[in-house]
């Protein structure tokens, strides 16, 4: 069974970059779809980016695109979200995702909080 641990959150002010990181049990990392995804209380859960199994592109939401990067070392089994000039809005739970079995994410994270004041 496949477990995913993320790590990298913190508090920190706005302006400032946290670096998120995501390591999966198992030996067929490099044959999963990976996401990174936020919910902040009252809202719904958001995906942030996509970094796909085959190709290796990466698909970023509007509300993170220029901000955010999403990476992965297959050698490590380790996704990476590297958040630069975070802001309030950003203050979530920040998980990270894999499509083990199935084309949708069917394994996820226990989450990390990421805290940013102004």
């Amino acid at each position: 069974q496949v477990q995913l641990v993320e790590s990298g959150g913190g508090y920190v002010q706005a302006g400032n970059s946290l670096r998120l990181s995501c390591t999966a049990s198992g030996r067929t990392f490099s044959g999963y779809t990976m996401g990174w995804f936020r919910q902040a209380p009252g809202r719904e859960r958001e995906c942030l980016a996509l970094i796909r199994k085959s190709s290796g592109s990466i698909f970023y939401a509007d509300s993170v695109k220029g901000r955010f990067t999403a990476s992965r070392d297959n050698a490590k089994n380790t996704v990476y979200l590297q958040m630069n000039n975070l802001k309030p809005q950003d203050t979530a739970v920040y998980y990270c995702a894999a499509q083990v079995a199935q084309t949708t994410f069917d394994t996820w994270g226990q989450g990390t909080q990421v805290t940013v004041f102004s």
